[in-house]
C-alpha cells in the first residue's frame, strides 16, 4: 500500500519530482498545523493512499507539504486556503481541490488515477485498476437518496466554522491570500497585521462559498474581511483601525516581536 511522504524543503521536493516517471499521478496535499480540517484530511488521504498498491514504476506518489513553511510552493500552485489538494502528471496540474470535502478529494483522485491506468493499456485497467476502484468504493460512504436535513447541515457547517475561527489565535477571513489579496480592504488589513508583526492564519473565502455565506450568518457580520482573535470576532477593516486608534497596543499580545522579546527577558 502507498504512504504519504512529508516534504520539508524545496531541494527535497525537486529531488522527489525528478525521480517520478511521466505517467505517475502526483498527489500534493498542502496543510497547516493550526488548521483542524487538515488533520481530518490527513486521515482521509492516508486511508485512500493505503488502497493504492506500490508498483514499479509507481502509478501514484503521495506527498504532504506545510503550506506556511514552503510558501514558495504554495504560491507556485496558488494555494489560497488549507487543506488544498493538487493533482499533477508530467508537470501539468490536472485538478485542484480546496476544502475538507472527503468526497470531492476521493472523486478527484479516483478520476485522475483511472485516466492514468487507462493510458497504460488494457491489462493494467482490467486487473490492478479494477481492484483499486473496488477498494476505494468499499471505503467510501454509501450513497443515499434521503434529502439533506437543512437544520442538520447548518449545524454541521456552524461546527466547522467554530473550528475555523479558533484554528489559531488570530484568524483572518479575506478575499484572496496575504500574498495576493483580491480586494483593497483585504490588502489593507494584511498590511496592518504585517506592520504589527502579527502571526496569523487566513482563509480565502472566495475558495469556499459554503464558508463565505455561512460565516456571515455565524458571525452576524455581512462583509469581508473579518478578523477574529481568540475565537471572537473583532470586525472588519474599519473596526480594526478604530481599535488601534483607541489602543495602539491592541495587537501587541499577538506580535511575534513582542513574544520573542518576552521570551528573551530574564
Amino acid at each position: 500500500m502507498s504512504t504519504i511522504k512529508e516534504i520539508t524543503s524545496i531541494p527535497e521536493w525537486e529531488r522527489h519530482v525528478e525521480t517520478l516517471p511521466s505517467a505517475t499521478l502526483l498527489i500534493m496535499s498542502f496543510h497547516a498545523p493550526w488548521a483542524a480540517p487538515c488533520a481530518q484530511m490527513a486521515t482521509v488521504l492516508s486511508t485512500l493512499a493505503a488502497d493504492y498498491p506500490v508498483t514499479d514504476p509507481p502509478e501514484t506518489s503521495w506527498v504532504s507539504i506545510n503550506a506556511e513553511e514552503l510558501s514558495d510552493l504554495s504560491e507556485a500552485y496558488n494555494v489560497t486556503a488549507v487543506p488544498f489538494l493538487v493533482l499533477i502528471r508530467n508537470g501539468q496540474v490536472l485538478e485542484t481541490v480546496s476544502g475538507s470535502s472527503a468526497v470531492k478529494v476521493r472523486n478527484a483522485i479516483e478520476t485522475q488515477a483511472k485516466k492514468s491506468a487507462g493510458s497504460a493499456g488494457a491489462v493494467s485497467t482490467n486487473g490492478l485498476e479494477t481492484a483499486k476502484t473496488n477498494a476505494i468504493s468499499a471505503a467510501a460512504p454509501a450513497k443515499t437518496e434521503e434529502p439533506v436535513d437543512p437544520e442538520k447541515a447548518k449545524e454541521e457547517l456552524f461546527k466547522r466554522l467554530e473550528e475555523l475561527v479558533k484554528a489559531t489565535s488570530v484568524m483572518l477571513f479575506m478575499k484572496g491570500s496575504p500574498s495576493a489579496p483580491e480586494c483593497g480592504f483585504s490588502r489593507q488589513i494584511v498590511g496592518i497585521l504585517r506592520e504589527h508583526s502579527v502571526k496569523y492564519g487566513f482563509f480565502n473565502i472566495l475558495a469556499d462559498d459554503e464558508v463565505r455565506q455561512g460565516l456571515k450568518e455565524y458571525a452576524d457580520w455581512p462583509t469581508y474581511p473579518q478578523l477574529w482573535i481568540d475565537g471572537e470576532l473583532v470586525g472588519g477593516l474599519d473596526i480594526v483601525k478604530e481599535e488601534l486608534e483607541n489602543d495602539p497596543e491592541f495587537l501587541a499580545p499577538y506580535s511575534v516581536k513582542s513574544n520573542a522579546e518576552n521570551a528573551a527577558a530574564p
